[in-house]
């Protein structure tokens, strides 16, 4: 008597890359665990067919899935299988023979050549939202083909990806209340507005910008950091309404649109750009004052000066008229400019502050003294 043969039966679409078939079905995200598991992470890189799992992103990648359940998106897992499998057509016509079901023992080996992330983050996501089992995820099914072509595969499929751009995912990226603040901000001040290079994370030397979105974003989230909660203390256990996070939005926009308009007229610089007076390529190169760290600084020192005078900051921010902002200033040595560069860690930044701090009379200990006006 023979043995029943169980199987797993997936609709497909049969297609053909490099000469050899490939299928792509959908999966519910319930199965993902049991047809996916995870593999033992002793085996030396050379016995496997991809990287180890990354443990510290499982989590981030499941809690985008489990916070944005009605609004995520996930790319397709790509798999071998490693059985003999039968694809079943469901006509004899051209199209028809592209369509069909694949029939899979349920002894079959499945390895993740490319998702293995993403299939650890459902499982993880599953636990506290179990309804993501009933959605789908898309699968590219290849036959097995041995330990050094899938290892090959893999080098394949991560090998031509490009990071996206700092600035470009912030341009794209619609969700959360900080990323409609800085693009409405941008929005409305002219010298962000017109001089931001909202596409790249750097500037090359003929580029018509002074900024980067990137660098903004780091200055606005320094300007806003210190400005929540601001005379709006709310007892703990308090949930805002959906009028009052609208209203802190807007007068967050409001605040941050009337501290940069103020900066940009008290950097002479900016201006000259925005009227198209001198290059930008020129300032760049010759003053620091759009560098990515003096902007962060700059919020930073706007944090300050709304918190401690609400009423009269825009008086004390009128000095930085007076800062000698170009390259050869001999105060950058040894605090900004290090070894002959701009230094761009953390230690310059609060040096920075504290530097502008000083020059807009504004206590600080860290300050030199000769600096003070």
């Amino acid at each position: 008597m023979s043995t029943p043969s169980f199987e797993y039966i997936l609709p497909v679409i049969r297609g053909i890359q490099a000469g050899r078939e490939y299928y792509v079905s959908m999966c519910p995200v319930r199965f993902l665990p049991k047809l996916f598991p995870l593999d033992s992470e002793e085996l030396p890189p050379s016995l496997r067919a991809k990287r180890a799992l990354n443990h510290a992103r499982i989590p981030e990648i499941a809690d985008y899935f489990v916070k944005n359940s009605g609004n995520y998106t996930c790319g397709a897992i790509a798999a071998s299988i490693d059985a003999d499998i039968t694809f079943e057509a469901v006509g004899n016509l051209a199209e028809e023979r592209k369509i069909g079901r694949l029939r899979v023992p349920m002894d079959a080996k499945f390895t993740i050549n490319d998702g293995q992330h993403r299939r650890a983050a459902f499982e993880i996501a599953l636990r506290e939202n179990p309804q993501l089992g009933y959605e789908t995820v898309a699968l590219i099914l290849f036959l097995d083909i041995g330990l050094e072509k899938s290892q090959q595969m893999f080098a394949d499929l991560n090998g031509f990806q490009v990071p996206l751009e700092s600035s470009l995912s912030l341009l794209y990226n619609h969700r959360g209340d900080a990323a409609f603040v800085l693009k409405s901000v941008v929005k409305q001040v002219d010298v962000f507005r017109c001089l931001t290079e909202m596409e790249r994370g750097s500037l090359n030397g003929r580029s018509p910008k002074l900024f980067t979105l990137s660098a903004i974003d780091r200055a606005m989230m320094a300007l806003l950091s210190n400005m929540h909660g601001i005379k709006h203390a709310k007892p703990p256990r308090y949930r805002a309404t959906k009028q009052e996070k609208e209203a802190e939005l807007t007068r967050q926009i409001q605040q941050a649109v009337s501290y940069w308009n103020a900066v940009s007229n008290f950097i002479p610089d900016w201006q000259l750009v925005l009227h198209k007076q001198v290059a930008a390529g020129e300032i760049r190169r010759d003053s620091v004052h759009c560098h990515s760290v003096v902007l962060e600084s700059l919020g930073e020192v706007g944090a300050v000066l709304l918190s401690a005078f609400p009423e009269s900051w825009e008086k004390h921010l009128s000095l930085l008229q007076r800062v000698d902002w170009s390259i050869s200033n001999p105060d950058w040595e040894g605090g900004f400019l290090v070894k002959g560069g701009i230094s761009k860690s953390r230690a310059s930044v609060n040096w920075m502050t504290d530097y502008l701090k000083a020059r807009l009379g504004l206590e600080t200990a860290d300050a030199p003294q000769a600096l003070r006006p």
